[in-house]
């Protein structure tokens, strides 16, 4: 099964691209989901089908998904749910508003990533089209898993303890329910789940696309978000470059248009050296509905594979060398003064800007030392050499 995610800055035509994408898929006699990480839900609109929260045929192979975050989340998780809920009603908050507060922020989007699994658990499917939420939302969701992880280990044990020792003492003192163990279970639950979604989308049949315009400011976050994705070990398997101005015909305005384009293109090209490079024109209407999207998915990716597999082994790789080893994690258009780089025990912590990924270090790497580290073609390649101290 292929799983094939689609990111970008807000408005520039992800949900069209990812739409198109698995119409095109489904055309090729692929039974293809698509859904949708993002609130904005635009895929109906796209489609010009209604969708719904389980998969609905839109055309022959092709169906698509809207996640009802409150109703997942009151099947998956009402353990959690109802306990908010009697902190809320201590606190005094109206049953009304206290069901709406009772929803996480952020709860949609990783209802989402566990909608993902259980779909893709699920064997009905030859292909996964994910639409994304825009760039900044996407990465800090592809981060949980791995930040949930850092807790559970190390701070949820401690905490589940001192509840089960203390509760009823805290529960008097701070005047406010302490959650049961049900609860402790369900959050368990929650971070066996994401560790699952974390693993299929760090697998070798999932990539993410990234989508843009041909645009300086676009650009320049279609960059950060190729770093910060291969940063957390995600494959970026293309690019697609939408709503290109045609060079024929026009007047002076669209001429200076196509003139700014083709400047930001070659420094596209230049930005994603070695991966595909897909481009789509700008259209005279919208591409809205099945047809439309097929039509505009065969345009864009011409003779290609939209589905092919990425080779390589991925943004993050061991090699052995003797006794020691060399860590590679792939940081593009990043420079040597961007990372900062920490060793916490058996764990590599690795920061480039605001972004922070604890890489958890396998044994045999665990008992070495740091040697050395630089940034060469694009990636951070860190030296292990045994301790013999």
């Amino acid at each position: 099964m292929r799983i094939v995610l689609f990111t970008g800055k807000g408005g520039v035509g992800k949900s069209t691209i990812a739409a198109g994408t698995a119409a095109l898929t489904a055309a090729g006699g692929r039974r293809t989901l698509v859904l949708s990480t993002d609130a904005a839900h635009s895929l109906a609109d796209a489609l010009g089908a209604p969708a719904g929260s389980e998969p609905t045929e839109v055309s022959p192979g092709l169906f698509v998904q809207q996640v009802d975050a409150q109703l997942r989340f009151e099947q998956s998780w009402a353990e959690i749910q109802a306990y908010l809920l009697r902190v809320l009603d201590v606190a005094g908050v109206d049953p009304v508003a206290a069901e709406e507060l009772a929803i996480i922020p952020g709860a949609e989007e990783v209802l989402a990533l566990l909608e993902l699994r259980a779909q893709a658990l699920c064997g009905e499917w030859d292909v996964i089209i994910v639409d994304c939420a825009p760039t900044a939302e996407t990465l800090r969701l592809l981060a949980l898993p791995e930040a949930l992880g850092w807790y559970m280990e190390r701070v949820f044990p401690v905490e589940r303890r001192i509840v089960k020792a203390l509760g009823p003492v805290l529960s008097r003192a701070a005047r406010m329910p302490m959650p049961e163990d049900s609860v402790f279970g369900a959050i368990e639950r929650l971070h066996a789940e994401l560790d699952e979604v974390h693993g299929l989308l760090t697998g070798p049949d999932a990539s993410v696309r990234v989508v843009l315009t041909p645009e300086s400011v676009v650009l320049a976050e279609a960059r950060r978000s190729y770093t910060m994705l291969s940063l957390f070990g995600y494959r970026v398997d293309g690019v697609v470059v939408n709503r290109i101005f045609p060079e024929d015909g026009g007047d002076d305005w669209r001429a200076g248009w196509v003139l700014a384009q083709t400047d930001v293109l070659g420094q596209v090209c230049e930005s994603f050296t070695g991966l595909p490079l897909w481009r789509s024109v700008y259209r005279t209407g919208e591409p809205i509905g099945v047809e439309a999207l097929t039509q505009l998915a065969r345009e864009v990716y011409a003779d290609s594979d939209p589905l092919a597999v990425p080779s390589g082994s991925g943004p993050f790789r061991v090699i052995r060398t003797g006794p020691g080893a060399v860590l590679h994690l792939a940081l593009p258009h990043v420079t040597r003064d961007q990372v900062d780089l920490a060793r916490h025990g058996d764990e590599l912590v690795v920061s480039v800007g605001s972004y922070r990924r604890l890489l958890t270090l396998p044994p045999g790497l665990s008992r070495h030392r740091v040697a050395g580290a630089r940034m060469a073609e694009g990636e951070l390649q860190v030296r292990f050499e045994e301790d013999t101290s």
